[in-house]
């Protein structure tokens, strides 16, 4: 994506169903669980960059003895800091009791972080300060070992105010309004009750307090604590948990947002937010990983029995289109095929466009992400130049020799690497003038492959605010004199703000909402903001399930080419000789390319839940207001 935005984050949970004792003898080391999870969080890495985090649960220790440990950093390499220190100290540890290097029981009762539960976070930060205190997982400490929670999870909530005046309602006195906190504190509120409950029971049934400890953690149902706790959740999310006492959970959404895959067989249990981390740290098949399914939850029980349990009704499944076009792995295997097909669908009209002369025509892409897309893309070019050959000999079948029908056979497709970013250019400088100047060289360009009768085509996976294109990359493309330039987005047009993790949260960050506002202005159509603000304002206090997406009609005047047409222009200034044009898949494309994932709420504003219509409307409150702050 050449408009870099954050993303939602990354999630790894572990559970070792054997003794350490057994992967000593196996893999030749007790801290094989921690090894793994090293492994699965950084092929994560592509989910968040700002903060990882780590923690681990140990089952079956002794009053007095450290179970839980925790470690988190928002270094520039977080994840590599976080395990640097783990190693430091387990090596530190080692070292000094060199004569335990094979006696696992020791090493589990002195050594921190090794142990049979372990969860791993990587962090995208989409807003507030990126501070340590802001990284997963989060921890909930207490002296019975039952409530003790740590939480982690790829999220955000769009109704956390409502939920934080419901944990008020319910006695609680939260230390801060955050969806992250919020969502621990309603799911320990309920953990707290559940314990109790239990207690109670057990306590007529003549068991004593340490007797009971042991009956709580086989009896508690996590699967009732979750339902209660996300009763009027509203968002996208695959939320991971660990009880001090052993249990752990993922839980899914119900429409299936925010993806998660689990693993399973009598070793481990595991679970990740893609399919290609746990197939290649465990060296497994791809029909082995399953997809946890919407409004679901995973739950591993402290004796390791491992359990679906349907926790929340699923909704129309809108699962985040987003995670196959850009943000996901692209070494999945799905997903690189459903790429392709991106590629391959934009082609008519790149044809169109082009007026199928693929013979003065440079295939190229904006690194790196789109790479796939254009590989299917040039494949569907490959098929047409094809097409040009064959009808070519069969025109002339009769006349032509063997010097001409070389020269067809011989045509090929013109594909070349154009853009290069220069990874070690930093932006240092903030004054405006000088930052332009500087940012228009971030990417460099391949001269001498491209001629002045050539047409440029570039193809870019999204174009979010369309910045780096104009500031760079047209500009950049236009030093080498094509006759035109086509800028191919393999995603249709974003038009919605995201509210369910990914950092897409103002209406005039999109370029094609600001081609939309100028096309009302050059029709004379001005008055639709003032209507639209006007039935926003109206349904301020509504309840989200009465709340309509009124920003529909700033769109609803123009077709899809009139809007990229201005995009181009937009993007777009006199220093630019050649004609641009601007081509976006449509939505219809993008779901025949990815069936399975037909959530696509920021191009078409059709919200999975009820809270996302009411953050598109404070959106373009805050829009026509001036208000710079977030709607959620």
């Amino acid at each position: 994506m050449s408009d870099a935005i954050k993303h939602e984050c990354g999630i790894a949970l572990i559970r070792l169903k054997k003794p350490l004792e057994f992967y000593k003898e196996k893999y030749g080391t007790a801290f094989y669980g921690v090894n793994k999870m090293y492994l699965m969080m950084e092929k994560q890495h592509n989910r968040g960059q700002d903060g990882a985090g780590f923690a681990s649960i140990k089952l079956d220790m002794d009053p007095g003895e450290r179970y839980i440990s925790r470690q988190r950093s928002v270094a520039q390499q977080p994840i590599q800091d976080i395990f640097a220190q783990i190693n430091g100290r387990i090596n530190d540890l080692m070292a000094e009791n060199s004569d335990k290097k094979d006696d696992v029981a020791w090493q589990k009762k002195n050594v921190p972080y090794i142990g049979e539960l372990l969860m791993g976070h990587v962090r995208y930060g989409t807003f507030g300060k990126n501070s340590v205190e802001s990284v997963h997982p989060f921890l909930r400490q207490n002296n019975w070992m039952h409530r003790n929670l740590i939480v982690a999870g790829n999220f955000n909530m769009t109704n956390v105010s409502t939920l934080f005046k419901k944990l008020v309602s319910l006695g609680q006195h939260p230390k801060e309004q955050a969806d992250t906190i919020t969502v621990m504190e309603k799911i320990g509120h309920f953990l707290d009750d559940e314990v109790a409950k239990l207690y109670k029971k057990l306590k007529k049934e003549g068991f004593n307090k340490q007797q009971a400890s042991p009956q709580i953690a086989e009896r508690l149902k996590v699967e009732k604590i979750l339902k209660r706790a996300s009763k009027d959740w509203d968002g996208g999310y695959a939320m991971a948990g660990l009880l001090g006492h052993g249990d752990a959970f993922v839980l899914r959404d119900p429409a299936g947002i925010r993806p998660a895959y689990y693993f399973e067989n009598d070793e481990i249990a595991v679970v990740a937010s893609e399919r290609p981390v746990i197939q290649t740290a465990f060296d497994v098949a791809f029909n082995d990983v399953q997809e946890l399914e919407p409004g679901c939850a995973l739950i591993v029980k402290k004796s390791g029995k491992l359990s679906i349990k349907r926790v929340l009704k699923p909704l129309t499944r809108k699962a985040c289109s987003f995670e196959r076009i850009y943000f996901s792995r692209g070494s999945d295997a799905e997903i690189y095929e459903e790429r392709k097909q991106l590629g391959r669908l934009l082609m008519p009209e790149v044809l169109k466009s082009i007026n199928h002369d693929t013979k003065n025509t440079v295939f190229s892409f904006i690194p790196n992400t789109a790479e796939t897309s254009f590989y299917g893309m040039v494949e569907a070019a490959q098929d047409e130049l094809n097409k040009q050959k064959k009808n070519e000999i069969l025109a002339s079948k009769e006349t032509l020799d063997d010097e001409a029908l070389n020269a067809i056979l011989s045509r090929k497709l013109r594909t070349e690497k154009i853009a290069i970013k220069d990874a070690k250019l930093r932006t240092f400088i903030t004054e405006d003038s000088s930052r332009d100047d500087l940012v228009a060289h971030v990417y460099d360009v391949t001269y001498g492959v491209v001629k002045p009768e050539d047409t440029l085509v570039i193809i870019d996976d999204s174009i979010v605010r369309g910045t780096t294109l104009k500031k760079s990359i047209i500009k950049m493309m236009a030093r080498l004199d094509p006759k035109k330039i086509v800028v191919v987005s393999s995603a249709p047009q974003i038009r919605y703000p995201d509210c369910y993790g990914i950092d897409m949260a103002r209406l005039e960050d999109f370029i094609a909402f600001r081609a939309a506002i100028s096309l009302l202005q050059d029709r004379g159509l001005s008055d639709t903001v003032q209507d639209v603000y006007k039935k926003c304002k109206a349904q301020v206090d509504l309840k989200d399930k009465d709340v309509k997406n009124f920003v529909k009609e700033i769109y609803a005047p123009f077709t899809d080419v009139e809007i990229s047409s201005k995009i181009a222009e937009l993007l777009s200034d006199d220093t630019v000789q050649p004609e641009v044009e601007i081509i976006y898949q449509t939505v219809d494309n993008l779901h025949k390319a990815c069936p399975k994932n037909l959530g696509d709420w920021y191009f078409t504003g059709n919200y999975p839940t009820d809270g996302g219509h009411r953050v598109v409307n404070r959106a373009f409150i805050n829009y026509v207001e001036g208000n710079s702050e977030r709607a959620y």
